[in-house]
């Protein structure tokens, strides 16, 4: 696992475009099957949170498309609740079980590396029961 960190002082362009690069390599370098990630959800007392985060979803879709790999979308609680078996649980939870799955010596940091982790493990899970990830991945993530 890995963690692409920006600076706040960089301004969102410069952030954003951190965030595009490294996303490149790193697909370029793993080849992966499916780039999974959580439906984005707003709280109405943080908008502006949920608008920079959807700029930031907005790259990851980017990536998605320009380097032609499916880009799925799973909602947090079905996550939380195929991880924890709570669609609520907490940060702490989420990191706990995480390691507990992956057999770690200590829990993912930051909290959402082990978020990201927890999205994969659910996914993998989905394919195990059978379920084929459809071609029209990327078109699905684009709708949600």
């Amino acid at each position: 696992m890995g963690v692409i960190r920006t600076a706040p002082g960089e301004g969102i362009a410069a952030r954003l475009g951190r965030i595009h690069g490294s996303l490149i390599e790193v697909v370029r370098e793993l080849k992966p099957d499916v780039i999974v990630l959580e439906k984005l959800y707003s709280h109405y007392k943080h908008p502006a949170t949920a608008i920079l985060m959807g700029h930031a979803r907005g790259v990851v879709c980017l990536v998605s498309g320009s380097e032609r790999v499916p880009l799925a979308s799973l909602p947090s609680t079905h996550v939380k609740k195929s991880v924890t078996g709570h669609g609520h649980a907490s940060k702490e939870q989420i990191q706990r079980m995480v390691q507990n799955l992956l057999n770690l010596k200590s829990v993912p940091e930051p909290c959402d590396a082990a978020d990201a982790l927890a999205i994969a493990i659910t996914y993998a899970r989905t394919l195990k029961r059978g379920a084929k990830p459809s071609r029209d991945a990327a078109k699905q993530g684009m709708r949600s």
